[in-house]
């Protein structure tokens, strides 16, 4: 089983976006910045989503992100899945924070159950077949529509999705081109998917 142990987002100003995310979600070593001002246009093809336990562990995240800059792209509401909203970083990062209770539950604030990868891809089939072939295990499979690979205890949850199905979920138009500013790293050897997102190795005891 191959999993993804960080992700580093690309960001022009490391100093601001730090303590955005400091102040926003608090991720730790899981979450990695490094500078570039790559060109990109409209969405970049994924969305990282928090999963938690109620809706009150759910505001306990995404209220703190506004108040940092973060721009409301779903307000947070009730729908038939659950709980959630979604904002997008100052730095452009869309972030979904979601969960599958609709009442709370008195779980404590401010913990992630899971976090997770989701890639808009062109061929939810094709991304599969290329992920199952490097090492992925696959979890949940939708047919052409949606994928999610098993992930190692601490690990981040990699899922495909169509990517109109993917920009209309985090409210935004499909269209997009350029950087995806995201580098994935993990267990994987490098390299790039047929989406073109780039993959480094990562090993969880080398992570600072």
């Amino acid at each position: 089983m191959t999993n993804i142990n960080a992700l580093t987002l690309e960001v022009s100003d490391i100093a601001a976006a730090q303590t955005f995310y400091d102040k926003a979600f608090g991720l730790g070593d899981r979450l990695r910045l490094r500078a570039g001002d790559s060109p990109t246009t409209g969405f970049r093809g994924f969305v990282v989503s928090l999963v938690v336990a109620d809706p009150t562990v759910a505001d306990s995240f995404l209220q703190p992100a506004i108040d940092a800059g973060a721009t409301v792209l779903k307000p947070a509401k009730k729908s038939f899945w659950g709980y959630g909203g979604v904002v997008q970083a100052p730095d452009g990062t869309i972030w979904k924070v979601a969960t599958s209770s609709k009442k709370p539950t008195g779980a404590p604030e401010r913990k992630v159950d899971d976090l997770v990868l989701l890639l808009g891809v062109d061929d939810v089939a094709a991304t599969k077949q290329f992920y199952v072939s490097h090492g992925f295990a696959v979890a949940k499979s939708f047919g052409r529509k949606y994928v999610e690979f098993e992930s190692g205890p601490g690990s981040i949850k990699l899922a495909l999705y169509g990517r109109k199905a993917a920009a209309k979920d985090a409210g935004v138009p499909a269209g997009g081109s350029g950087s995806h500013r995201l580098v994935i790293g993990g267990d994987a050897v490098e390299l790039t998917d047929p989406d073109g997102f780039a993959w480094v190795p990562a090993p969880r005891s080398l992570l600072a």
